[in-house]
């Protein structure tokens, strides 16, 4: 497919001008964060070096702004990410959805705005290439944002026993035949785990097949706009998007993780899919087993000052296991029970002494026949 834009996307960019003339009168115009789904993904990578332990990257995917997504609230967004003091953010892909030459300037000067310890990476989408890849990338770079389209770009910090990489490779839109994975697994050093940036979510499969990538993040299906209530999926799933719609994914040994991402399509209607802002925590199995010993050790410790401490409990342990009023109501059930409980001993003693002169005669009889036969 070409970069041209696609018959029925020329009818869609009308449509969008005339919805975005009232839109207004349509949406909120505030930006309220708790509209947006802040979600922690936590990711456990092999062979990740300890010193990348809880390294952050926070993903922003399909801001089609111009739509549903104005400036004020990308500048919300970024707020939001900000605030998150991530180690790299990851962007993948489509920034504007039919009408790049109304937002270019507001969306390099939102991008900008990005606050980040390491790297901004991208990805272009479907949708970028058809706004002009070409002003896209431009866009990204005048922000300070690296593309790492069908590239790699790694990280390297000083660990324990030396130089610890971590690579982030990255593919073009799948959906228009751009992707290139041979340039990229040419490029990818052999050693250090990697991670891959992928528009689409089922380049996943092809991504996983070469054993190379511990983690794809993609956008591109917003989460099909609408989320079955209690099944956490979608019907309603595009091209390049069917197998992993929405959320996450064990592919192979890959996790595949689908934002919601935070545009819309052409309408703004999205019904129990919020816009998405993912904050991935990377773990490195080696500190993850070291932090589970040291609870074990910690819990072992507790349990032993208990045993040679604390033989009998405290006031301070009766004050936390036992609730005074509830002691009390207890007490004061039992009191109330006192009364019954007496009556019917004394029944019983009555009974029991009625039957004192009969057991003392079978007694006798008893007594007697033994001296008879003595």
């Amino acid at each position: 497919m070409s970069n041209e834009k696609p018959i029925g996307l020329i009818a869609r960019q009308k449509i969008q001008k005339g919805m975005t003339i009232t839109r207004e009168k349509i949406i909120p115009m505030e930006f309220d964060e708790s509209r947006y789904d802040i979600v922690e993904v936590n990711v456990e990578i092999k062979d990740l070096d300890p010193v990348f332990h809880d390294y952050k990257i926070v993903n922003l995917s399909d801001l089609h702004l111009g739509q549903w997504l104005t400036p004020e609230y990308l500048e919300g967004v970024i707020d939001i990410v900000n605030r998150q003091e991530p180690d790299m953010v990851a962007l993948t892909g489509d920034y504007v959805s039919y009408v790049l030459e109304d937002v270019a300037e507001d969306l390099e000067r939102c991008l900008s705005m990005i606050e980040v310890k390491d790297a901004s990476l991208a990805v272009l989408g479907n949708h970028d290439h058809w706004n002009g890849a070409d002003e896209i990338r431009q866009i990204l770079k005048n922000a300070g944002i690296i593309d790492v389209s069908n590239d790699v770009y790694s990280i390297s910090k000083d660990g324990e026993k030396g130089v610890a990489y971590l690579h982030i490779a990255g593919v073009d839109s799948m959906k228009l035949n751009k992707e290139d994975i041979d340039a990229v697994m040419l490029k990818i050093p052999e050693h250090g785990p990697a991670i891959m940036l992928a528009h689409e979510p089922d380049f996943a499969d092809i991504a996983a097949t070469t054993g190379r990538f511990a983690l794809q993040i993609s956008g591109h299906s917003h989460g099909g706009q609408f989320i079955i209530p209690g099944l956490n999926t979608t019907i309603l799933r595009s091209a390049c998007s069917r197998k992993y719609p929405v959320g996450e994914y064990q592919v192979g040994d890959m996790v595949q993780y689908t934002s919601k991402g935070l545009g819309t399509n052409v309408f703004w209607l999205r019904i129990n899919c919020a816009p998405e802002i993912t904050i991935f925590k990377l773990k490195s199995p080696e500190v993850e087993e070291k932090i589970g010993n040291e609870e074990i050790k910690n819990i072992n410790q507790t349990l032993s000052v208990s045993h040679s401490k604390k033989m009998f409990p405290t006031r301070d342990d009766v004050d936390n296991f036992l609730n005074i009023d509830d002691i009390s109501e207890f007490i004061e059930s039992k009191r109330k029970r006192i009364p019954v409980y007496m009556e019917n001993k004394t029944d019983n003693i009555k009974e029991n002494i009625n039957e004192i002169p009969k057991i003392i005669e079978n007694k006798t009889e008893e007594i007697k026949n033994n001296l008879k036969f003595n």
